[in-house]
């Protein structure tokens, strides 16, 4: 997450990518956002912020990146928008924790590669698809101007115990910390009518954006031991305490820390086993130069303090911390699914 790689990850995908069945209104009529479809997210994405270019109204501007996005989406194509604070128009009722990401501890954010009005994420089964995909939507897009963009790729994706897992640059295996089934997805990640949010974000969910650098070459320099006990999990998902990877370690029966280290990744972002993170993680790998290679890591709660903010903070001081540098991203707000919600916007 913020200097970390929240190896216990899912990538990036949004409400449809992981299997989540999302609820239209408070009435709560289950229907199933293009975030998160499936449980596992498609191979390649490209991740899109955009600003508003033109001076159409915020509303127009909306529903013409929200037509362009439902014209691809469906069969090999997963495809959704999140809103950033700037998309809103100055009357309508705002998501309570929708702002600009703030830079935490270790962040060196690069103001080109973070935040932004619009996120697009745009995920298919291959590179080619892929590719038509993002030039078709990008040119019913006139009103919109890329800001920061990014291409990712899921190495060894595959699907167990309903969870979405992937290999990331660092040699480890993403996924086993999410929820598998679709029930937990909603329970973790979609917003409430009890939150005391605006009536149209009930169904939706707030997507968080870390591009992450990852040191490889210092990190393979350590021994697969070491490694092992900077995450806090064997390569393959396994506890160090040999627990299975999908079942939950007990850190309590090692009160000191000598099976499991007290600054280990995963034990600082989930101290107590018996109570995951409120969060579902999806993250996609990058390689842009053998100097700029790393994470793509997205998660989606329902509540940014007690999901993403939450672990950010208890991940301060982690062992993994002089491996990673995020370096961009940005907090978002993915719309529940259909377009009513733009009219609650007017």
């Amino acid at each position: 997450m913020g200097g970390a790689i929240a190896v216990a990850a899912l990538g990036t995908g949004g409400l449809a990518a992981t299997g989540m069945a999302v609820q239209r209104s408070a009435a709560a009529r289950p229907n199933q956002s293009p975030a998160l479809r499936g449980a596992a997210p498609l191979p390649h994405a490209q991740v899109i912020a955009l600003d508003r270019a033109a001076a159409e109204g915020n509303v127009n501007a909306l529903r013409a990146a929200q037509r362009a996005v439902s014209a691809i989406d469906g069969g090999p194509i997963a495809a959704w928008l999140a809103v950033g604070d700037g998309a809103l128009p100055s009357t309508a009722k705002r998501p309570r924790r929708l702002k600009p990401m703030p830079s935490f501890a270790g962040d060196v954010l690069d103001p080109s590669h973070s935040n932004g009005d619009l996120l697009l994420q745009i995920t298919a089964t291959s590179p080619h698809i892929l590719q038509e995909a993002v030039h078709r939507t990008l040119r019913a897009l006139p009103q919109w101007r890329i800001r920061w963009r990014i291409y990712g790729t899921r190495p060894e994706d595959r699907t167990q115990n309903g969870r979405g897992l992937a290999r990331n640059l660092f040699h480890f295996t993403e996924g086993y910390g999410n929820p598998g089934t679709p029930a937990g997805v909603i329970e973790r990640a979609v917003v409430r009518a009890d939150q005391e949010e605006p009536a149209w974000t009930v169904g939706g969910s707030y997507q968080v954006i870390r591009i992450i650098r990852l040191a490889t070459d210092f990190w393979d320099r350590d021994t697969p031991h070491d490694q092992e006990r900077i995450i806090g999990r064997r390569r393959d998902g396994r506890w160090l305490d040999g627990t299975p990877a999908d079942e939950r370690a007990v850190f309590a029966s090692d009160p000191q820390g000598k099976i499991t280290p007290l600054d280990a990744h995963v034990r600082r972002a989930t101290p107590d086993r018996r109570h995951p993170p409120p969060l579902v993680r999806r993250g996609y790998n990058y390689h842009r130069s053998t100097d700029d290679q790393g994470l793509i890591f997205s998660c989606f709660q329902r509540d940014l303090a007690q999901g993403f903010e939450a672990v950010q903070k208890r991940l301060q001081g982690e062992a993994m911390a002089k491996y990673t540098l995020t370096i961009g991203g940005g907090y978002f707000f993915v719309p529940p699914p259909g377009d009513s919600w733009l009219d609650a916007l007017t």
